[in-house]
This record gives structure tokens, sequence and C-alpha cells, in this order.
């Protein structure tokens, strides 16, 4: 792929209305993406914070994210190192316990073409419900899926969503920050020695 093809994608993709009629404060599709990056992260939809910002992760669920990484915002923002490529990439409202979930249309219409932009991508980070059944195939919940993070690790880990929402699942699962985030920490350094 060429940097034009590339350059060509992302600015389809950012002029994309696909889905405006249904969105309660319009498109704003938001995606970082370069082909050199070796992280990918996939999460549900921008909240409204990050429709907002245009920045994705910019509100606490990705202070928390960050965190677990053990990643500086600086290296969590350099395209060329962390892809973040949501199921739905623009904010699809607010329901009655949190935000909707991401419009049906777009995956379909988009993510192919992204993924396919990725080719150096080790580890994929898959966060919450959506994303999960998406890149999985097998039949466990989400909670059984990150239990069993070993079966899919290194190339995928799936993982909960990190916003403060998720905080009674976080009580409820303490395994999640004692053993999973440290050899997630690890991984994210063999591949990005210069995380900090």
């Amino acid at each position: 792929m060429t940097l034009i093809e590339h350059t060509s994608l992302l600015a389809q993709v950012r002029a994309c209305t696909l889905c405006q009629n249904h969105l309660p404060l319009g498109p704003r599709p938001v995606v970082q993406l370069d082909p050199r990056a070796r992280i990918l992260i996939v999460g549900q939809a921008p909240g409204r914070k990050v429709h907002e910002s245009g920045i994705p992760f910019d509100d606490a669920s990705g202070d928390r994210l960050r965190a677990w990484l053990g990643m500086s915002r600086e290296v969590f923002y350099d395209e060329q190192q962390v892809a973040i490529v949501p199921m739905g990439l623009c904010y699809p409202g607010s329901g009655k316990s949190g935000d909707k979930p991401p419009r049906p249309e777009c995956a379909p219409a988009w993510r192919p073409q992204l993924l396919s932009h990725l080719p150096l991508v080790e580890m994929t980070l898959v966060i919450g419900a959506y994303a999960q059944a998406y890149h999985f195939t097998d039949a466990h919940t989400l909670t059984e899926r990150v239990a069993h993070w070993r079966d899919y690790w290194p190339r995928r880990v799936p993982m909960p969503h990190p916003s403060p929402r998720n905080n009674i699942w976080l009580r409820r699962n303490p395994w999640f920050e004692t053993e999973v985030v440290p050899a997630l920490r690890q991984r994210v350094v063999e591949l990005l020695p210069n995380t900090s």
C-alpha cells in the first residue's frame, strides 16, 4: 500500500456520512491509523467527549487504559506506534445505561479496509463486548474470555472496557489488574521500547 492510498482511505473515512441520520451530534469519524503501527486498539465507539475533541480515548476511559498499558499520552497518540480503530467510528448517542451500541453500518463499510492497512500489528487489544463479538468466534462471555486471556495471547488480548462504569466489574474480578495488566505492560515494552 502506498502513502497516497493510505491518505486517500483516511480522507474517505473522515468524510463518511453513512449513518448521519442516526447520529444525534452528526458524523465525526474518529480513527488513528498508520501502516507502521504495531499495536491495534479496538474499542466500541467514541463517547461524547471524544466526539467533541476528535481524539480517541480522550476521556477517563483513556486515562485508565493508558495506565493499564503503562503508556504515555505521547506514545499512545503516536499513530506510527498505536492504531486505534473502534467498531463504530462516530459517537452513536446515549441510551438508558450508557452510550448506545456502535452503528451496525460502520464495521462492514470500513473495518476490512482499515485493518488491511495495518500489516505490522503484532498485538490487538479487543476492548468490550461489541469489539469481542466481532473479533472472536467462541461462545464465551466477556468475563470468560478475559479470564482465558492466555488462550489468545499474545496476538489478541480480550479486555474489559476501561470506563468508570466498569468499576464494579473490576472489583469483582481483581485478577485482571493483578495478572493481565502486568503481562500486558511487559508486552507493550517488548513491542514499543520507548513507552513512558
